[in-house]
C-alpha cells in the first residue's frame, strides 16, 4: 500500500479486507512508521 504522509510504499502487518458500497474489494490498514490510515482499492 502507499502512505500519503510518508510518500512511500509500505508493507502493512495485518491488512483488513473490506467491501466498498459499490461491491468492490479493498484493503485497509495503518502505516507501520507514522500510523496514518492506508487504503488500497481493488485488492483481493
Amino acid at each position: 500500500m502507499y502512505c500519503v504522509k510518508c510518500r512511500a510504499k509500505k508493507e502493512v502487518d495485518n491488512p483488513e479486507k473490506v467491501t466498498l458500497k459499490n461491491g468492490k474489494p479493498a484493503l485497509k490498514g495503518k502505516c507501520p512508521d507514522c500510523g496514518t490510515g492506508m487504503f488500497r482499492i481493488g485488492a483481493a
